[in-house]
Parts: C-alpha cells; structure tokens; sequence
C-alpha cells in the first residue's frame, strides 16, 4: 500500500488549508498586527513622557544664572551727577595793554558705569544654606565730561575784547571746566552715592532672573574691589 504521508495529497479548495481549516490571507494577519504594534509605540510613548514629568527636575546653578544677566551687556551706567564748574581765565594782548578776563559758569554732567564684562564666576559666590549670592565688583567707571555749553553763562571783563581773544578765553574755560568737573566727580560723597546705585542696580538684575529660576528667597550682596567680604 502507499503511505499516505508520501502519496500526494489533492490541494485543499480554495480558502482552506490541507488540513480543512479556513486559512487566513496573509494581508488579513498584517493588518490584526498594525493596530497592537501602534498600541504599543503609544503606551512606550505614554511611558516616557509620564518619566519625563516625574523625574526630578536638573540642578539649576545660581552662578550661571547671575551671569546671564550681565552676559548681553558691557557697560552698566549707574549713575550720574550734574555738576557746575566755575572757571576764569585770562587773556593779554599787544605786549599786556589790552588785557581780559571771562568767567564761564557751564553744566556738566558725569556718568558713573560698570565694567560688566569684568564680572565672571570667579567673582561670584553662593551660599547654598544661607540662599545668598554674593558677587565683587570692579571699580566704578567715571566718564569724560559732558559739558552743556548752550547752557553755559559768561561774564567777560576788559576794555576792549577781541573776537580772538574771546575765542581764546572760551577755549580755556572748557578746558579748565572739563579738568575742575573730573575732579568734583571723584568726590567721596558723590563716589558712595554711585556705589550705592551700582549695588541696588546690579542687585535688580540678578533678582529678576534668579527668582525664574527657582530661588524666589535668594538674598543678593554686592560689594566692590578693597571692601570687606559679605557674611
């Protein structure tokens, strides 16, 4: 007899396998497949995102944080003083006969600035218990004179007063107002009260930032070169 594991078997009708059991297209199975493998992308998705809220946030670095609020500025004006030089001069012509004196009375005003590009880690500190962030800075900036001339009043003595001589004496006291208006600027009093404009506004800086990034309660101090360190 034949075996019937050898003899061949007649194919199976159509949509049914040789054993007589409905056979499945294979476009059918890929199709059951799609919508679990989709279920399973999303669940992987919804899983990592869940660990993206819950993990703990990364440390933030105050440090870092007090210089980004210096890094798109150079200079930093804090202050300025309006001041008025009086100044006097002299002028002589043919051989000291003619002879004439100006006294000129001109607003000035002075600015006081930071260095800001000066101001990096290693001028800043952070006292993690005592949430207080200290930072020194460089020596306050006193700039050229601006003097407003429009303004400027002027009482002249002599006989006779050239147009020369005027142009001469006018000269003079701008140049003298420019030299008297630097040296009032460095005055002590009015030194302390830019160094004291220059710690509230850098201070303001910092704050705003520090406080976005999580340390509402942060205290901020500010000191310059040569002055005792902040506790």
């Amino acid at each position: 007899m034949d075996d019937p594991e050898l003899t061949p078997q007649p194919a199976a009708p159509s949509g049914k396998d040789r054993f007589g059991m409905a056979a499945t297209p294979a476009p059918r199975r890929r199709a059951a497949i799609l919508p679990w493998t989709l279920f399973a992308l999303a669940l992987g998705a919804a899983v990592w995102l869940g660990w993206l809220l819950v993990r703990p946030p990364a440390p933030v670095d105050p440090l870092a944080v007090g210089l980004v609020a210096f890094e798109k500025q150079d200079r930093l004006t804090v202050f300025s003083a309006q001041l008025v030089p009086v100044v006097s001069s002299d002028n002589s012509q043919l051989f000291g006969l003619v002879r004439s004196r100006q006294v000129a009375v001109i607003p000035a005003r002075v600015d006081y600035a930071i260095d800001l590009g000066k101001i990096g880690r290693d001028r800043m500190t952070w006292n993690a218990s005592a949430q207080t962030l200290s930072v020194r800075l460089p020596q306050l900036m006193i700039g050229q004179p601006n003097l407003d001339e429009a303004r400027a009043q002027y009482l002249r003595e002599g006989v006779w007063i050239t147009r020369t001589a005027q142009e001469t004496l006018t000269r003079e006291n701008t140049r003298l107002a420019e030299r008297i208006a630097v040296e009032q600027a460095r005055n002590g009093a009015l030194l302390d009260l830019a160094r004291a404009a220059a710690r509230e506004a850098v201070a303001a800086n910092i704050a705003g930032p520090l406080k976005m990034a999580g340390f509402p309660a942060a205290r901020i101090v500010v000191v310059f070169d040569g002055e005792p360190a902040a506790h």
